[in-house]
């Protein structure tokens, strides 16, 4: 049951004052102000001269830490109340913020790229920037694949109200559909779409599959939106690549992951080679459904019910989450007590917040804070280990320099994913754990597994084929459709139903419109791979492992993914069967879901 307010042992409601007294408040605004100031005086002192010194690196890193500071608040604000116009337009506001920063950036990055190796060291031994030798580099990377400085400038202007307007325009019109649902029982009520993923999970499967049915219809009408904004983003990807040099489409996706190609084929030539273990899990799930195979509203529902009167409240999450956490990592445990003392964690349901959960922070103040909407399920309380799992790797890193906190996507999803399996270990160790919740976390481990390595992998595979095609023109909503279609079939094989494929995925999938990163896929997959091998050494090794990942955490922000791995755990991750021997970690979970579905 909730709580009232008043009856809480732990606060779900977070505080952001440490960001600011308040939105609007004479320190918020003197902070704009000042922002905003500076970005201008050193755009315009750039513009002045042609060189670069260690100072301008190190403005470059200070402009960004205050950018994002602000950035996090608005964000955090905009999720609290996705009604606050104010706060929507100060998000407007810093869009164009944006633009001049990245200006900067470009300007400096181009610079940096005209310098020699002489000149280079000379800069990189200064020491405002020790420690910073990644990030530069990294920088000085980038500014090889930029056009003249001009057009950067222009670029950037011109993304604001196009590359980004596509997005944008995609999630105004997201928001704003609704269709009528006919349920079971033959009443009709209208339902935000919003609301569709969570009727596809239901455990009834004929509201289901009338969620997916009545639910197809507004992606169907507005497919030749989504086409053209589909279309749009990429062109202008594609575009700008060629501008800049950049010879194939996942040189970017691949650079912002820190990732080579090598790695990427290893992982992808794994998880193809172990295809049978996920497709072994999703016969499981068909079995225990009472259906040859599954249909594509099937594969996030559970096909175990949750214990029955199952109603874990917020303060009952947080001490399973303060338990498995002190009993297996404690100064996990010790920074998760810190983050319900400091009021970090947002999770109180009411009206006007926006779904989602996510973890953000400030290298500004080198505090986090956690979203989400918690409604006294199991699920919630997973996905509250998830995100102070992300949390805890911002705070391992909070002492570094900014530009040595910053680390990808792909490291990113690593941390999360590690807390995660924690919390679920805690749990099957946890006496007083139910059979029935037992088998109930072993479908949701199986539905997971399934998501990271035959979903997403088939969201790669469908957005590398479009962009293959793109690169001659405009792909038509048929062909988006037929490449959707394929990827399923290719990647699900016959565990998806002769009808069970969804030819609109690639319009309700957000994460194809996201306008700041592309192929916003892989790294999931990378993360949850390679935190099951990280747990598997911790499984082996104990506490006495602890160390090595704390120094793995601590190198996320200093190196590439394959040093990272290579120097803190001696792996070679560019190798397939490393990553095959992640995925067969998985082996006895799927043993006993098949023998669960026998039953």
């Amino acid at each position: 049951m909730s709580q009232t307010a008043s009856s809480r042992r732990h606060p779900d409601r977070w505080s952001l004052d440490s960001y600011f007294t308040a939105f609007g408040s004479p320190d918020y605004t003197a902070f704009k102000a000042a922002l905003q100031s500076e970005l201008e005086e050193c755009l315009s002192s750039l513009m002045t001269r042609e060189d670069i010194s260690a100072p301008d690196v190190a403005m470059l890193e200070s402009l960004g830490s205050r950018l994002g500071h602000l950035s996090s608040f608005l964000g955090c604000l905009s999720a609290d109340d996705a009604t606050n116009e104010a706060v929507k337009a100060d998000e407007a506001w810093l869009s164009m913020l944006g633009a001049t920063m990245t200006k900067i950036a470009s300007t400096v990055q181009s610079r940096l790229a005209a310098l020699d190796a002489t000149a280079s060291a000379t800069l990189l031994a200064d020491p405002s920037l020790e420690g910073a030798g990644h990030a530069v580099n990294r920088l000085r990377e980038e500014g090889r694949h930029l056009m003249p400085a001009p057009l950067e400038a222009l670029a950037a202007d011109l993304n604001v109200d196009g590359l980004h307007a596509w997005g944008r325009l995609y999630d105004t019109l997201t928001g704003k559909l609704t269709f009528p649902m006919t349920f079971p029982d033959g009443s009709i009520q209208t339902i935000p779409m919003a609301q569709r993923r969570a009727l596809m999970a239901d455990p009834n499967r004929e509201i289901r599959e009338a969620a997916f049915r009545d639910g197809q219809v507004p992606w169907d009408t507005h497919a030749d939106t989504f086409g053209a904004a589909l279309n749009g983003i990429a062109g202008t990807r594609l575009g700008l690549y060629t501008r800049r040099g950049i010879t194939h489409f996942l040189q970017t996706p691949l650079f912002d992951g820190a990732l080579s190609r090598e790695t990427l084929d290893a992982m992808m030539t794994a998880i193809r080679a172990e295809s049978s273990l996920p497709h072994r899990a999703l016969r499981a799930a068909a079995r225990l459904q009472g259906t040859p195979a599954l249909h594509f509203f099937d594969l996030e529902a559970p096909q175990i019910a949750a214990p029955e009167g199952l109603s874990v409240s917020w303060d009952d999450a947080c001490d399973i989450v303060r338990r498995s956490f002190h009993a297996a990592y404690p100064a996990l445990g010790e920074y998760f007590d810190s983050m319900l003392e400091n009021r970090w964690i947002e999770a109180q349901p009411r009206l006007g917040k926006r779904p989602g959960a996510f973890c953000t922070g400030s290298h500004f103040t080198g505090e986090q804070r956690v979203y989400m909407t918690y409604h006294d399920t199991i699920h919630d309380v997973v996905t509250l280990a998830h995100e102070v799992g992300h949390a805890w790797h911002s705070h391992v890193l909070k002492d570094r320099r900014p530009f040595a906190r910053e680390y990808p996507m792909t490291l990113a999803e690593t941390a999360s994913n590690f807390g995660e399996m924690i919390l679920l270990d805690g749990l099957q160790r946890d006496a007083s754990s139910s059979p029935e919740l037992l088998d109930y976390l072993l479908d949701q481990e199986m539905n997971r597994a399934h998501s990271y390595l035959v979903n997403i992998p088939m969201r790669y595979e469908f957005e590398r084929a479009f962009y293959e095609e793109r690169a001659s023109g405009e792909i038509s909503v048929s062909r988006l459709r037929a490449l959707m279609n394929a990827a399923q079939r290719e990647l699900y094989g016959d565990t998806l139903l002769p009808d069970g494929s969804d030819p609109f995925f690639w319009a309700s999938k957000m994460h194809f419109f996201i306008t700041g990163i592309s192929f916003y896929n892989f790294p999931y997959v990378f993360g949850y791979l390679l935190s099951q091998a990280l747990f598997a050494r911790f499984k082996a090794e104990g506490a006495s492992f602890l160390p090595r990942y704390e120094a793995f955490l601590g190198a996320t922000g200093s190196a590439d993914c394959e040093t990272v791995v290579r120097q803190t755990l001696g792996e070679d991750i560019t190798r397939p069967e490393f990553w095959a021997t992640a995925i067969r970690a998985l082996a006895p979970a799927v043993e006993r879901y098949e023998a669960l579905s026998a039953r």
